[in-house]
C-alpha cells in the first residue's frame, strides 16, 4: 500500500542528511559538554558552535538561544519564569493558541490569580490589532503578550512585527510561539522587538526532542529546570549534543534551499485547493488558508460537506488508503472535544462535519495531491 503523509504540520521526515549528522555526532562524541577534559571539551565545542550558527539566522548572540526539548518545554519555561521571576500579572493571548501556551497560562490564572485576556479575533481568526492595543492601554499592570506566528491549524499568520511594536509602545513583554513558521519564514530579531520565542526542529526536518526559547539578553528570566548550570543557568540537564547537531544541520539546510522549497511548498498547496476546488466545489476552506498572504505556504484546512454520521470514520477510512492527515493539532489527538480552533471561527453546524489539516513539504508531490483528491471524493459519493 502506498503512503502519502500530508501531516506535515504535525512532523516532518527527517532529511537524509540530518539523520547522517546525528549519526556522526553520536558516534563521534559521546563527552558530556560540561566536563573539563578533551573529551567533554570536544562536546562543548560541537554545542557552542552550533549555538553560534543557530543565533545567526535570527541576528541575535549565541547566549540568547536555550536548548530545550522542544516548542512545548520552550513555551512553559518563557509563560512561567515571565510570571515567576518577571512578576507577570496580566496575559494576553488568543483562544486560537497552541494548548502549549493556553494549559499553561490557565493553570497560572487559577493558581496565582493571573488575570487573562483574550485578544478579539475576526471570523477567519485574524487577530484584532486595535484591540489589542486597547488591551495594553486600559491597564499599567506588568503584561506579556503571547501570540503564535503561524497558527498551527489554520495556518494564520500573524503580522509578528506588528504586534512587537504595539507591545514595546506600551512596555508589555511579548511571546510567540514560532513553531510552525521558523524554518519557513526568515526571522531577523534584531529588527523585530521580540522578546521571547520558541522553536521546534521537528517542524522543520529535524529531529524530534530538541528545540530552543529564544530569550532576549538581560531579559531576567531564571532556572526553570534547576541543578545544573547549563544553558546559561535557564535549564539544567545535560545537553543533548547530538540533537542539537541535528537541529542546527536541519535549520541550515532549510534556509539554504528557502526559496526553492517555498516555490514548490506552495506549488504543491495551491494544486491541492484548486483541484479540491474543481472536484469537490461545495467544500470550504477554514481561516484564511486559501490566502498566500495571510496563511502560511504549507497547510490547507478543509470543511468537507460529509454528513456527522460519514464524518466519524473518514480519518480512518484514509489511513486505510495509507493517507496521512489530522484533523487538528497532533497535541489533542486524544481529545474528544473537537478543535479549539475551528470551534472559535465556525457555526454549531458545521462543527459537525469534518474539516481536515492537509500540510504539504518538500518530499510530497502532484501525483500525491490527486491521489487524495480522489479517494476523497470516493469515500464520500460511498
Amino acid at each position: 500500500m502506498r503512503k502519502i503523509y500530508f501531516d506535515n504540520a504535525a512532523t516532518t521526515q527527517v532529511r537524509k542528511e540530518v539523520v547522517d549528522k546525528v549519526a556522526e555526532v553520536l558516534s563521534t562524541e559521546f563527552g558530556n559538554p560540561s566536563s573539563t577534559h578533551s573529551v567533554g571539551r570536544s562536546s562543548k565545542s560541537i554545542l557552542e558552535n552550533c549555538r553560534k550558527e543557530i543565533a545567526a539566522h535570527f541576528k541575535v548572540t549565541a547566549a540568547e538561544i536555550i536548548f530545550t526539548s522542544g516548542g512545548t518545554e520552550a513555551d512553559n519555561l518563557i509563560i512561567n519564569s515571565c510570571v515567576r521571576d518577571l512578576k507577570v500579572e496580566r496575559i494576553i493571548t488568543s483562544k486560537i493558541e497552541h494548548h502549549a501556551v493556553l494549559h499553561t497560562i490557565q493553570d497560572l490564572s487559577s493558581e496565582l490569580n493571573i488575570q487573562i485576556d483574550y485578544v478579539q479575533l475576526d471570523q477567519n481568526g485574524m487577530i484584532n490589532y486595535n484591540h489589542l492595543e486597547n488591551l495594553l492601554k486600559i491597564s499599567p499592570t506588568k503584561t506579556l503578550v503571547s501570540l503564535m506566528h503561524v497558527n498551527n491549524e489554520i495556518g494564520n499568520i500573524l503580522n509578528i512585527n506588528k504586534v512587537a511594536t504595539i507591545c514595546k509602545n506600551h512596555n508589555a513583554l511579548f511571546h510567540s510561539d514560532t513553531v510552525q513558521s521558523v524554518g519557513h519564514y526568515s526571522l531577523d530579531f534584531s529588527k523585530i522587538p521580540i522578546d521571547f520565542a520558541a522553536v521546534a526542529a521537528h517542524k522543520f526536518h529535524g529531529p524530534k526532542g530538541i528545540g530552543f526559547a529564544f530569550v532576549r539578553k538581560n531579559s531576567g528570566l531564571k532556572a526553570s529546570i534547576k541543578g545544573g548550570e547549563q544553558e546559561r543557568g535557564l535549564r539544567a540537564g545535560t545537553e543533548a549534543v547530538y540533537a542539537v547537531a541535528g537541529l542546527n544541520e536541519a535549520l541550515k539546510l532549510s534556509y539554504q534551499h528557502l526559496i526553492e522549497e517555498t516555490n514548490y511548498v506552495k506549488s504543491i498547496k495551491n494544486y491541492f485547493k484548486d483541484t479540491l476546488l474543481k472536484e469537490i466545489p461545495d467544500a470550504k476552506l477554514n481561516g484564511c488558508c486559501g490566502d498566500d498572504d495571510l496563511s502560511t505556504y504549507t497547510l490547507l484546512n478543509v470543511l468537507l460537506p460529509i454528513p456527522p454520521e460519514k464524518a466519524s470514520l473518514l480519518l480512518f477510512q484514509l489511513d486505510l488508503k495509507g493517507i496521512a492527515c489530522s484533523k487538528g493539532s497532533a497535541c489533542q489527538s486524544g481529545s474528544l472535544s473537537g478543535s479549539h480552533v475551528l470551534s472559535e471561527i465556525l457555526s454549531k453546524e458545521d462543527m459537525l462535519k469534518p474539516s481536515l489539516r492537509f500540510s504539504f513539504s518538500t518530499f510530497n508531490t502532484m501525483e500525491e495531491v490527486d491521489f487524495v483528491i480522489e479517494t476523497l471524493k470516493e469515500l464520500m459519493n460511498s
